[in-house]
């Protein structure tokens, strides 16, 4: 029970990635807060936050916190922050985990879509950390985590998707920030990112359909990845961008095959690798 005691709040936690990290903080006894829109189902999302956490709750003996909340908005981190600090006594993991994609070019971008990009990547993110960093102060050994590539500044990369691009860049800019800001608390903070694309409802509704869920990976190889990271010192363990596949392979695992969708087709890179 490597989080014996821990609280782990992680927004966006009702489905992928999110959810793949707090079943595997709730197996190793931590208490999770997940945050999400989704209370009532939804026709092409799998799943809701209760559903949701009725899940992760049957998965280990941490208790688990359902919060429906949207962290475009101020007053929501604001209870989101305090209601899971009051029901567990603390917060000790931040995962920065819920995320907005497009991949359109300029000219097909909208406004609306712009926005909800950098109001939930890049703003959301930063609130909601800075709302936890009175907590992670008190806590031992904190972290936050932010689910957002390496800064990879080759042109392709923002020519393909600019909007994207920026609003993920954001996310890992304010890793390389609040490592160096938070250092002198303990704090750690580093980003994770997969090599692969990962099997998401992202994934299938707006990026590849079953074509490219099947060339994936399942959340579960982030979620090991993840554990791996926030168990490691904060101070010692910080400002870093990892990779999910490197992370495992340096803890002695070669054998990646079990993540696969489909062992049988060629695995698809994912978007800044």
């Amino acid at each position: 029970m490597l989080f014996s005691n821990k609280t782990v709040l992680i927004t966006g936690g009702s489905r992928g990635i999110g959810k793949a990290i707090a079943i595997k903080m709730a197996k190793e006894g931590a208490n999770v807060a997940i945050v999400g829109k989704t209370a009532e189902p939804h026709p092409k999302l799998e799943g809701t936050i209760y559903t949701a956490a009725q899940e992760i709750g049957a998965s280990g003996p941490g208790k688990v916190l359902p919060l429906q909340g949207d962290i475009r908005y101020e007053d929501q981190i604001k209870n989101i922050v305090e209601t899971t600090a009051n029901t567990f006594g603390g917060i000790d993991i931040l995962v920065n985990n819920a995320s907005a994609i497009n991949l359109s070019t300029t000219e097909q971008t909208e406004a609306k879509r712009f926005d909800l990009m950098h109001d939930i990547n890049i703003r959301g993110t930063f609130f909601m950390s800075q709302a936890c960093i009175p907590h992670l102060k008190k806590a031992n050994n904190p972290h936050i985590l932010n689910l957002s590539p390496p800064l990879n500044l080759e042109p392709h990369w923002f020519s393909r998707h600019l909007a994207y691009t920026i609003s993920k860049y954001g996310m890992s800019m304010i890793v390389a920030g609040l490592a160096d800001e938070l250092r002198q608390y303990r704090i750690g903070v580093n980003a994770l990112w997969p090599r692969t694309t990962i099997a998401t409802a992202a994934v299938k509704n707006l990026l590849g359909g079953d074509f490219l869920m099947q060339r994936s990976r399942t959340p579960e190889i982030v979620a090991d990845a993840a554990a791996i990271v926030l168990q490691k010192s904060s101070f010692e363990v910080t400002g870093n961008f990892f990779i999910d596949e490197e992370i495992l392979a340096n803890e002695g695992v070669t054998d990646f095959t079990r993540y696969a969708v489909n062992p049988d087709q060629k695995l698809m890179m994912d978007l800044f690798i």
